[in-house]
């Protein structure tokens, strides 16, 4: 009885170690790479368009203040605000300065 067991616990090991090789040996494939990178870039590529994105809505306020700023455009601000001499004239000396508000 003893010895039954122990060939059934051997056959156990050994076929989940030879699926363990197996399955690492084809994640290592040419084919098994390109499957995960193209997971991994998918994401990494969605991340990137969102961080595009907020850049280009953060550029495009920054730029509508400075329009404002310089008189370039009169008038109130897309969101209804307006800006006082002082703080277009701020704006003007240090454009870089954080957003007027």
């Amino acid at each position: 009885m003893r010895r039954l067991f122990w060939v059934a616990l051997g056959a156990t090991v050994g076929v989940l170690v030879v699926r363990k090789v197996a399955k690492t040996a084809q994640a290592y494939s040419p084919s098994g790479l390109a499957e995960g990178l193209s997971g991994g870039l998918s994401d990494l590529g969605e991340g990137l368009r969102e961080m595009a994105e907020a850049v280009r809505e953060g550029m495009e306020q920054r730029e509508t203040e400075l329009r404002y700023a310089l008189g370039i455009d009169t008038g109130t601000m897309p969101d209804g605000r307006e800006m006082s001499a002082d703080q277009a004239r701020a704006l003007l000396e240090d454009p870089t300065s954080p957003r007027a508000r």
